[in-house]
């Protein structure tokens, strides 16, 4: 049983915002999210996104707009990406 806890844990650490790339977020964001808009869309005044969760459900809306294909760790990584240099939720 505990074998069992631990790689479960193990498994959680690995698909946390805590390994997600900002490098990688940076570059899929500027390859497929900077084709529609600008980054001005983060830091306006009437941004709709209000906590990490909102901004992960964002990320996917725009991914399925432009076609993205990403798996769920580079929406991860454009979601650390996007909040490391924009949002700064906890």
């Amino acid at each position: 049983m505990k074998h069992l806890i631990f790689t479960c844990l193990l498994a959680l650490l690995a698909i946390s915002p805590a390994n997600a790339d900002v490098s990688v977020g940076k570059q899929l964001h500027d390859e497929h999210c900077l084709k529609c808009h600008g980054t001005d869309v983060y830091s306006r005044k009437d941004h709709f996104v209000k906590n990490m969760a909102g901004l992960k459900k964002q990320i996917k809306r725009c991914q399925l707009s432009v076609g993205a294909q990403w798996f769920d760790e580079e929406a991860a990584d454009v979601a650390d990406y996007l909040n490391s240099e924009f949002y700064h939720f906890e």
